[in-house]
This record gives C-alpha cells, sequence and structure tokens, in this order.
C-alpha cells in the first residue's frame, strides 16, 4: 500500500458494543464518571463547506440534522453555568463548519465577554474569511482568549486535498495565512491513518510552519494534535474496566470526564447535551437538556470511537489535553 492511501482495518465484529454494561465476552464495559466540567463544547450546526472522505460526523453542504445553535441556545447554557456557580476552563465550538452558523460572531463574544476562553475548529476557507473584519475587532479586543484550531489532514497538498476534495488545500492556506499573519493564536489538527510514524508527520508540520513562518512547535501535542482515524464500521478492542489497569490509562484523562456537548437536533424543541463531541447521532449518549442532568451519570463506553480515538488512540478535543 502506498503512502497516499489511508490504513485499513478489519470490519467491525457485530456482536460488540451492544449492551451498555457488558462487553460481548460478558466483562464488565468500562464507564467514565464525571469529574468536572473542563471543555463546555457547541455543536454550531452540521452543515459545511465541503465533504470530506471520512468525516466522523457526516458533516456537508447538505446535512443538516444538527441544526445551527441560536443566541439564545448558547445564553442558556452559560447562563446555568453562571447560576449553578460550575464553571469552564473553555468553551469550544465545532461543527460542521462553525463559521457557517450566521451568529457565530456573536456567540464568540457572548463567550468571551463572561471571561471563557473560546477554541473554534475549522477549515479556515470562505466562511472564515466572510467574518475576517469581526474576527480582527475580536482578536484585538480579546487576544489569546480565541484560539483558532485549523484542520490541516496532511502536510502535503496531495493527502490533505484526496480527503478534502480537489482545491481544499489553496482555499484552506488563504485563509490559515491570512490567520498567521494577523497574529491570531493557533493550533493545527491533523491526522494520523497515514502510513508514517508520528514522528514523520510532526517533521513534516515542521516544515510546513517553518515555510510559512508559524510560531507552532509541531512536536509540541498541543500546538498539533494528530487524531486516530474514527471508522465505526472497523473492528476495535472493547474497553474493560480491567484495561484501565492493563494500559496504565486514567479514566479521569477521558473526554467524558470533563467534557460535555451542547447539539441542536432537526426539528427539535429545545436543545439536547450529548457526552463528548464524538458522538452526536447515538441516543445512548444523550444525557438530557441541562448540564445539571448531563452530569449525573456515568458514560458507559459503549462505542468503537470510545476504545479507537479516547482510549486506545488517547484523543481529546480539548485546547490543552496532553495526549491529543
Amino acid at each position: 500500500m502506498s503512502q497516499s492511501e489511508p490504513l485499513l482495518s478489519p470490519t467491525l465484529d457485530p456482536g460488540k458494543f451492544k449492551h451498555p454494561a457488558r462487553t460481548k465476552d460478558g466483562a464488565p464495559r468500562a464507564d467514565v464518571a464525571f469529574g468536572g466540567l473542563r471543555t463546555l463544547w457547541f455543536n454550531t450546526g452540521t452543515l459545511c463547506n465541503v465533504t470530506c472522505g471520512n468525516c466522523y460526523i457526516e458533516s456537508s453542504p447538505r446535512n443538516d440534522r444538527l441544526s445551527y445553535l441560536t443566541r439564545r441556545d448558547i445564553r442558556q447554557y452559560l447562563d446555568e453555568l453562571a447560576d449553578s456557580g460550575r464553571q469552564a476552563e473553555e468553551i469550544g465550538f465545532t461543527g460542521g463548519e462553525p463559521f457557517m452558523n450566521p451568529d457565530i460572531i456573536s456567540h464568540l463574544r457572548d463567550c468571551l465577554v463572561r471571561g471563557y476562553r473560546v477554541l473554534v475548529l475549522t477549515n479556515a476557507m470562505r466562511p472564515l474569511l466572510n467574518h475576517k473584519a469581526c474576527l480582527a475587532e475580536l482578536k484585538a479586543e480579546f487576544g489569546a482568549k480565541l484560539v483558532l484550531r485549523i484542520s490541516i489532514d496532511h502536510y502535503s497538498t496531495a493527502l490533505h486535498d484526496m480527503e478534502r476534495g480537489k482545491g481544499s488545500w489553496t482555499r484552506m492556506m488563504v485563509g490559515f495565512k491570512w490567520l498567521v499573519q494577523n497574529g491570531f493564536a493557533l493550533n493545527v489538527a491533523g491526522r494520523t491513518c497515514w502510513r508514517e510514524s508520528e514522528g514523520d508527520l510532526r517533521t513534516g508540520y515542521a516544515a510546513l510552519f517553518a515555510e510559512h513562518g508559524v510560531v507552532l512547535d509541531a512536536h509540541n501535542p498541543e500546538h498539533l494534535v494528530l487524531f486516530p482515524e474514527m471508522d465505526a464500521t472497523s473492528d476495535v478492542a472493547e474497553i474493560t474496566t480491567a484495561c484501565w489497569g492493563i494500559l496504565g490509562v486514567n479514566p479521569d484523562s477521558m473526554m467524558c470526564a470533563t467534557s460535555r456537548m451542547v447539539v441542536r437536533r432537526k426539528g427539535a424543541a429545545r436543545p439536547a447535551v450529548v457526552a463528548c463531541t464524538l458522538l452526536p447521532y447515538a441516543p445512548e449518549f444523550e444525557l438530557g437538556e441541562t448540564l445539571g442532568e448531563a452530569i449525573r451519570l456515568p458514560v458507559s463506553l459503549n462505542h468503537p470511537h470510545c476504545a479507537r480515538f479516547c482510549v486506545l488512540g488517547g484523543g481529546a478535543c480539548s485546547a490543552t489535553a496532553s495526549g491529543a
């Protein structure tokens, strides 16, 4: 297999991930208790300006399964945080492409004025550039409190375009260079699905950053996040309670221990809170309509993404998670 092809895995065993409390073999399934809110995520909607080859949330110009969150929606949860005495270290925005949400600038300002660090996941293409003036104003007012994470799937044009479509690299680089030249706080998200070691990937990104004068350390996992590939149809081991000790992994380091995500399903009267950014559609990971409801029970790791991305892959979506 050539370097230009992603890694492939066997098909998922149909007997796995069926019971919330037990694995296929009858072992007790691992779960994760809530340990305090580090990141509150808002999924601004699943509409996106591009269609990626493997998007875990199936974002596209036509997928509106998750509707745009409104300013009222966002403020509802910010008010709940304030009224409950809970706080978060950061507020995250994901999609879809967040800058397609018509209220995105208001969303960002509403969070920034309350003192939160704000992380926005974006492909840095035309939707972002449509907000250049407003983004420049936010940057001037709030500085490094506003962080943008740019999706660059590979450090080469060809492989990035293989995932996101022909010409995507060029369009992304216009936005990326504008953000760099204007001094925005940035980090980058790449993928590990290519037949390259992590060291080789980081070296390749380091050369890309140096070429464009980007002051990021590609060997720092907070500057360059390399995400494990997510494919719910590929086989992966189920995580039992014994795995924590066997793998040397602390359940408190899992994303669902410190994060929740707000979504609005198409046609729903109210938003809902789900366990994490990876599983917006799975009904068993919907935890209630309020943050108070969403932190009461542990989250059962009953999905391939829980195993592959979080436990075995060491992935997390926050700006400060080590090992992401």
